[in-house]
């Protein structure tokens, strides 16, 4: 596989990943800021779109923003499936890091969580 394509549009603050460029994909869309871009069919990772690309990327004096993929919640079974299992194999996470919080306490309450690993992305202007 050859390095993923990365491009940064400043008008819409998005930036774009592509693993696979110019291969036909099916978004899924992670949350409102996160679309995973996939080949269902061959379940590979095509690519990434990263809207409000600033507010992801902003650091924080406590570390990375991590943000819930409340949009994995809405997916059917074998499409969350596939996305979870994205989310965990390159390339896909080395631009994300996938970890999940306890919100109330209950270990059986699990909320799938990413950040952005910032140093993989060196976005040019699209």
């Amino acid at each position: 596989m050859s390095e993923p394509r990365i491009r940064y549009d400043d008008t819409s603050d998005t930036l774009y990943i592509a693993f696979a460029p110019g291969a036909r994909a099916t978004g899924l869309e992670l949350n409102d800021h996160i679309l995973l871009r996939v080949d269902q069919a061959n379940r590979v990772a095509v690519g990434l779109t990263l809207l409000n690309f600033s507010l992801l990327a902003q650091p924080t004096e406590m570390g990375p923003r991590s943000f819930a993929l409340t949009g994995l919640a809405h997916l059917p079974g074998e499409s969350r499936e596939l996305a979870l299992a994205l989310l965990r194999s390159t390339p896909v996470r080395d631009f994300l890091a996938l970890s999940a919080y306890t919100p109330t306490g209950d270990p059986a309450e699990v909320v799938p969580i990413a950040a952005l690993r910032p140093e993989r992305i060196t976005p040019r202007a699209a």
